[in-house]
């Protein structure tokens, strides 16, 4: 049976009781109590678990996340923290605690989930403090461990690129996948693209090719990743001519759509005119990759950008030159991302990928 101790009341002060297997434990606790009541330190109620304090924040502290960073956010909570941490109490929480955690975790899950992790956890902690659930922070204290090194990114052979290239012509996905290659724009920037935003003629008078502005992106809000993401670039001679057929082809979907048609003015849409979501994008491109005789299970839409970097390297084009082409802020983040397939080099992004896909 549990020892209790009680001080203040009448005219000495609010009642502080403590609770303890014995009569020194009880007494510690309770002056910790009231250390924390003379320092002004709320010290919320001792039986608030840690899954309390995870509920809590993916109830109410996702305001402003899309709803795939709060589902992952809520999956990641639901499969690692609330099983492994949820029944202790959070403030007996201790800082050993999280990093025998991370430290477990770490042996089994790549870098990238061990940080989204320990981020999750680190906000979900800071957000019951700041209601006086808990006293201070101990998982913004931890350090992270490196995790299993992630499924490290890839890029196509020029030999891959073409037999890509070839495999798509006639499909849906074709305009897609030529300007993934061949200007090196994120899927999720394609996915947001508008007929607005695209320039198929230029002005030859000026010396302006056909261009397309890589302003928007399907992201909460609709930017793009960085400010720097947002670029104008021309647009290589296959790129014109695979979009001039994708649009002959998209008026010839929305007359056979006929009222059932959603005009959102975008480039790539369904038959109906609304937007693609990733999934429609990969499970189209597995099959590209399948036909183009490559395993459908090894590639990703995200590599073809991998891949514009690395052709644009093997041609001679400066990192410079691609750090501003994909949108990147500099060249660190570039060959931080790309290392593996940047090389020095000479020449311009267009100009370049005429001369590799030439007809």
């Amino acid at each position: 049976m549990d020892v209790e101790v009680v001080a203040g009341g009448g005219e000495v002060g609010p009642v502080s009781v403590a609770s303890g297997k014995t009569k020194t434990e009880a007494k510690a606790k309770l002056k910790e109590i009231i250390r924390d009541h003379d320092d002004g330190l709320a010290s919320g109620p001792a039986n608030y678990t840690v899954a309390e304090a995870v509920k809590s924040w993916l109830a109410y502290g996702l305001h402003g996340r899309s709803p795939n960073t709060a589902t992952n956010y809520r999956t990641l909570c639901e499969k690692h923290i609330i099983p492994d941490l949820g029944a202790r109490k959070l403030r007996e929480l201790s800082g050993e605690d999280v990093d025998r955690w991370l430290v477990g975790k770490a042996e089994v899950l790549a870098a990238r989930t061990v940080r989204l992790l320990h981020s999750c956890l680190n906000r979900a902690v800071k957000f019951a403090q700041a209601r006086d659930k808990v006293k201070r922070n101990v998982v913004g204290l931890c350090e992270i461990p490196e995790g299993e090194e992630g499924r490290p990114s890839k890029s196509l052979t020029l030999d891959q690129a073409t037999a890509l290239l070839d495999a798509a012509e006639g499909s849906r996905l074709y305009a897609y996948v030529v300007l993934s290659l061949l200007i090196g724009a994120r899927t999720e920037e394609l996915r947001a693209l508008t007929w607005e935003e695209v320039d198929l003629v230029g002005d030859p008078d000026k010396e302006i090719p056909p261009w397309i502005a890589v302003w928007r992106s399907v992201r909460e809000g609709g930017d793009t990743k960085t400010k720097r993401s947002r670029r104008s670039l021309a647009l290589p001679k296959r790129c014109v001519e695979a979009l001039k057929a994708h649009r002959l082809q998209q008026r010839h979907d929305h007359k056979m759509a006929g009222e059932k048609w959603q005009d959102h003015g975008l480039v790539f849409a369904s038959l109906v005119g609304t937007p693609l979501d990733a999934h429609n994008v990969r499970r189209a491109f597995r099959k590209i990759v399948k036909d183009a005789g490559m395993p459908a299970y090894y590639w990703t839409p995200r590599e073809m950008r991998h891949s514009f970097v690395s052709l644009l390297s093997d041609s001679g084009v400066p990192l410079e030159d691609i750090a501003r082409l994909v949108g990147h802020s500099g060249t660190a983040v570039t060959e931080a991302v790309y290392r593996k397939q940047i090389r020095p080099v000479l020449l311009q992004g267009a100009a370049a990928m005429d001369d590799l896909f030439a007809r």
